[in-house]
């Protein structure tokens, strides 16, 4: 019995001898793999780092320098050492065949999202590349690289969910389908922007530059930036308005793009006239009105042609009624219409007139419609402040007033 005793331990401990010198020649190898894998990063590291700095320096294009500031090279640097020890692991660990399994695994995973940084630094150097090109100042790049990362995000987690749980890509399907309403529930936002995204590109509704106005947000500005979820707009205060992507085919708002791409930007404002101050106009007050000079000429041959027609059909002309007449508004909207036809602010190819709008309990309003050469905020601003304050300064030339609801001091002097 003392033998077999003896023969048992000697054959548990020659067990665990070889157990503890597999044990450690795995931790050798282990270390061994993780040196060199070092080494390996560091040196290719510095060889595909200096290389791609070299090449950015001597070529013209400027590609190659947005991928030296994405340090696309480093990380395509880190993957030469993770496929190595991707390689050599099966041999390593061939006596180890749990620690293969989930090294393995980690190394893959690790290979499928170093791929997906390295693809995604590509797409940020090519977005900052194509937003220097004029062809391509306007439109949504960041919302295109976006759309194509969202996909390969999609088969990257797809492929490391399948490495993970070692299953097929038929049962994964039929698990997402299982819980597709839950993901819809989750990821509303994103399904939503990434559907406006597509119309708003395809359909060419905002570009980057316009100037949108989008009431139900504040904004009122020019884009600065189109993504996937959400739009900038750069308020004309400086500040920035957030809108969600998918408000610009769900709501409704104004892009000024038309505008700005026409041959000139509208006026179209009214100024009310007390109904009270019109009148017609004697011929006496003719000789006065006819010192204005942009219309002498208009009431030399208009007073001629209606004392022609009140001669012709034995007009009484004893009340000034009777028959054809001039009319102080008359004369007025001809001298607002003259007088915007020669400012050197109107597009004279576009329409110009003076027109006189439904009366209304606070006057007849005469609109002033005409667009300005100049597009520009600033500069169609003053052109139409200059011309609103020669018309209001000119009423009173033609014997009319302008409404203005009465204040407390109107009321004491009436």
């Amino acid at each position: 019995m003392d033998y077999f005793n003896w023969a048992y331990k000697a054959l548990r401990a020659l067990e665990f001898g070889r157990t503890t010198s597999l044990y450690g020649n795995l931790a050798v190898n282990l270390v061994v793999i993780t040196v060199i894998a070092l080494i390996l990063d560091f040196v290719f590291k510095k060889i595909l780092v200096f290389a791609l700095a070299v090449v950015a320096r001597r070529t013209e294009t400027t590609f190659d320098d947005f991928l030296v500031e994405n340090k696309t090279a480093k990380y395509v640097a880190h993957l030469i050492p993770l496929y190595f020890i991707y390689k050599v692991l099966p041999i390593v660990l061939k006596d180890f065949i749990y620690w293969e399994n989930m090294i393995s695994k980690g190394t893959s995973i690790s290979i499928i999202m170093l791929s997906l940084w390295i693809i995604r630094s590509i797409f940020n150097a090519l977005k900052d590349y194509l937003k220097q090109q004029p062809d391509y100042n306007d439109k949504p790049i960041d919302s295109y690289i976006q759309v194509v990362m969202l996909v390969l995000w999609v088969f990257g987690i797809t492929g490391i969910i399948l490495i993970l749980f070692n299953t097929t890509i038929t049962f994964l399907l039929g698990t997402f389908g299982t819980i597709s309403a839950i993901i819809i529930v989750v990821f509303k936002d994103t399904i939503l922007g990434f559907v406006a995204s597509i119309q708003v590109t395809v359909n060419d509704i905002v570009r980057i530059g316009d100037w949108i106005t989008i009431e139900k947000f504040g904004a009122d500005g020019y884009v600065i930036e189109i993504n996937l979820a959400t739009v900038k707009v750069q308020n004309f205060d400086h500040t920035t308005t957030t809108v969600p992507t998918y408000s610009l085919i769900s709501d409704s708002f104004k892009n000024w793009r038309g505008m700005m791409d026409s041959d000139g930007r509208r006026i179209k404002r009214h100024i009310l006239i007390k109904a009270n101050s019109v009148r017609f106009i004697h011929r006496d007050e003719i000789e006065d009105l006819s010192k204005i000079q942009l219309i002498s000429e208009y009431l030399l041959h208009r007073q001629a042609d209606i004392d022609k027609w009140n001669r012709e059909n034995n007009i009484d002309k004893s009340l000034s009624i009777n028959g054809r007449n001039l009319t102080n508004l008359g004369i007025f909207r001809k001298y607002i219409n003259s007088y915007i036809e020669t400012h050197p602010g109107a597009n004279k190819d576009l329409t110009i007139m003076c027109r006189h709008l439904q009366p209304t309990e606070k006057g007849i309003p005469i609109e002033i419609y005409l667009f300005t050469s100049d597009k520009r905020w600033l500069n169609y601003e003053y052109i139409m402040a200059d011309i609103f304050d020669h018309v209001i300064a000119s009423v009173a030339y033609f014997g009319l007033e302008i409404f203005e609801l009465p204040t407390g001091k109107g009321y004491m002097e009436e």
